[in-house]
Order: structure tokens, then C-alpha cells, then sequence
């Protein structure tokens, strides 16, 4: 299955903080991040990829709307929310115009903010922007690159990157033949040996031990990512 989002949740109230990041690690799919001010925030950026990103507005060092437009300008380019206690339009345009998704004022029900965020992720998910996790490496479906831990590049192919970006969208054991016309279409002149042989160029790129697939995984009739 797919490895669980990383949210970085930053609020100055702890147990609106804890109650957020426990309630988002009870989903199944998520792990919070937490931090109080904007000092914290702006370490935990720095510590690698995330999904998505709940910022508050008002905090005792600044102003969240501050740092969205930090992360923004550093090419961070996931879905942030904006928590705010404040609910003017004055308020909300200045969030969207930090380079926030959606502004949301306090009080609000889990079960709303939870919506938001699942829908700001379909819709990222299925932009040029996108950007996951695979095993070691960030994979820019875009610029058709995997970027290991140590900064090396890994080029991909057209079909190579189709491949990786419909495995992990689906989060579970694809069989041959739905990847195959997934990735080519319905074209009778292509066969599951074409598949595999990619598959197989893919593992010399991105495995360890190529023969011993621990990312790029064969399940019974189909392949699977492993995160």
C-alpha cells in the first residue's frame, strides 16, 4: 500500500494541536507532524517531504500566513490550510493570497476539516505539481525524475514514470493487464512481455538488488509499490 501522508500541523494551542494530530493519525493514512510556533515549523519543514500542510494564522513568533508564502517561494507546492480564529473576508484573501488552498476559522468539526483535506488531495494528486514518496526517493512525476536521499537523480522514461504514477494511486496490487492498458492503452500490438520488460529496466534503476525487489514488488498477477 502506499506510505501514510505526511502532514505538518502547526498551532500554537497544544491540545487543539494533539487533538488534531491524533484524531488525523487515527485516519490510517496520515502522520502529524507537530509544531507550536513558527521557529518549530520552519525546522520541521526542513526535514523532508509532505503531503499536505495545516497552518495556523495567529502564533506567538508570527504569522502563518508569513510562512506559506515562505514555502510557497521555496517551490513547496502541496495543499496548505490556513487555520484562523478570525473569519473576515480580509483575513481569508490575504490567506489564499499567501499561496494557501482554503482558510478555515475556529471553531470547526473534524469531520469538515477532514473533507477539505481529503478533496484538496484528490486534487493535487491528479495535478502537474504532484509529488510523492517512494521508498528512498521523492518522485516528480513531472519532470519524469526520482530523487534519492543523497540528492541523485534517477531518469525516467515516459512509460516508467505511468507506471510508478498509477501504482501508487492505486495504493494496492495492480494486475498485468489493467496496468497495461493503464499505461498504453488498448492496443492489441502490446503485450504483458512489453510490461515486464519495463518493469524490469525500472527495478535496474531504482532497486538495491534489482533480483531482490523490495520497492517495485510482484504480487500474484500484478505488481505492487512498496513505501
Amino acid at each position: 500500500m502506499a506510505s501514510k501522508k505526511r502532514i505538518l500541523l502547526l498551532d500554537d494551542d497544544q491540545m487543539l494541536r494533539n487533538s488534531l494530530a491524533e484524531q488525523l493519525e487515527a485516519e490510517g493514512d496520515y502522520v502529524a507532524v507537530e509544531a507550536g510556533n513558527l521557529a518549530e515549523a520552519r525546522a520541521r519543514a526542513k526535514e523532508g517531504l509532505y503531503e499536505f500542510m495545516i497552518l495556523d494564522v495567529g502564533l506567538p513568533d508570527g504569522d502563518g500566513r508569513v510562512l506559506c508564502a515562505e514555502l510557497r517561494e521555496a517551490g513547496v507546492s502541496c495543499p496548505i490550510i490556513l487555520l484562523t480564529a478570525k473569519d473576515g473576508d480580509a483575513d481569508m484573501i490575504a490567506g489564499l493570497k499567501s499561496g494557501a488552498n482554503d482558510y478555515v476559522a475556529k471553531p470547526f468539526r473534524f469531520a469538515v476539516l477532514m473533507a477539505r483535506i481529503h478533496a484538496h488531495l484528490r486534487s493535487h494528486e491528479q495535478s502537474e505539481d504532484a509529488v510523492y514518496r517512494i521508498g528512498p526517493y521523492t518522485f516528480r512525476p513531472s519532470a519524469k525524475v526520482l530523487i534519492d536521499q543523497g540528492g541523485k537523480r534517477v531518469r525516467l522514461t515516459e512509460k516508467e514514470t505511468n507506471i510508478l504514477k498509477f501504482l501508487y494511486r492505486s495504493g494496492e496490487t495492480v494486475p498485468r493487464e489493467q496496468l497495461l492498458h493503464e499505461v498504453w492503452g488498448y492496443n492489441p500490438a502490446v503485450t504483458t512481455h512489453t510490461l515486464e520488460t519495463h518493469i524490469y529496466r525500472l527495478r535496474q534503476k531504482i532497486e538495491p538488488n534489482p533480483s531482490s525487489a523490495q520497492i517495485l514488488i510482484t504480487e500474484t498477477g500484478g505488481y505492487r509499490l512498496v513505501a
